[in-house]
């Protein structure tokens, strides 16, 4: 098989333990990354997203903002080891990443379309038909490697009964179905990747040949 390199995933994750895979943790760096296998990348997302300032309640209590897009330099990274070295990464649907990078944002229920003129391609699926708990709508970019039909749609929020009980449902729809299960921003459950999401992934990154990559 062919090794991969699995950049930006959680210690003793999903990615550990696999024979063909070499799984980068914080605390190795991914950002240091460099080859020579195909890549599967989740760079962080907590400053690229809809609450990349930070937590309401944070910012009410401190007055403190964060910078959009202050990862240091996580992202950027990430996608030059798809570029260079091919695979995909992943990030959220919303993510400020793709428009600060000059990606092109996918439609939300799916298909592959040109992501740039440098040959990535990108879609929107999501990881709730892959067995996550929550649709998690999640964007892709891909280089170098199989495009495959993928399970695409846009599926209705998954709220649990107690929560639409509690709040009503359009209170709970705007709260969103990731905040009623996980128990934070950087729960395993919430940020983990299902198996068969991950085997997608690993799949994808696989099928990177040379021959596809820039010179």
């Amino acid at each position: 098989m062919t090794m991969i390199a699995a950049l930006y995933v959680k210690k003793d994750g999903a990615y550990y333990g696999l024979p063909d895979v070499d799984p980068w943790d914080q605390e190795r760096d991914a950002r240091q990354y460099d080859g020579p296998w195909p890549v599967v990348a989740h760079p962080p997302c907590q400053r690229w997203g809809k609450m990349w300032a930070g937590s309401p309640s944070v910012i009410a209590k401190t007055g403190e903002r964060k910078i959009k897009g202050n990862d240091g330099g996580c992202f950027a990274a990430a996608l030059a080891s798809v570029r260079k070295w091919g695979g995909v990464l992943e990030h959220p649907w919303g993510s400020h990443a793709w428009p600060h990078f000059g990606l092109t944002t996918p439609a939300r229920n799916g298909w592959w379309i040109m992501a740039d003129f440098m040959g990535g391609w990108t879609c929107c699926v999501e990881q709730g038909r892959y067995g996550h708990y929550a649709r998690k709508p999640t964007l892709l970019y891909a280089y170098g490697c199989d495009l495959p039909t993928l399970d695409w749609g846009e599926s209705e929020p998954r709220i649990p009964q107690w929560a639409i009980d509690r709040y009503g449902l359009q209170r709970a729809k705007r709260i969103g179905e990731l905040s009623f299960q996980g128990g934070g921003t950087d729960s395993a459950p919430r940020i983990g990747t299902p198996e068969p999401f991950r085997e997608l992934l690993l799949t994808m990154a696989r099928s990177v040949t040379k021959d596809r990559l820039a010179a």
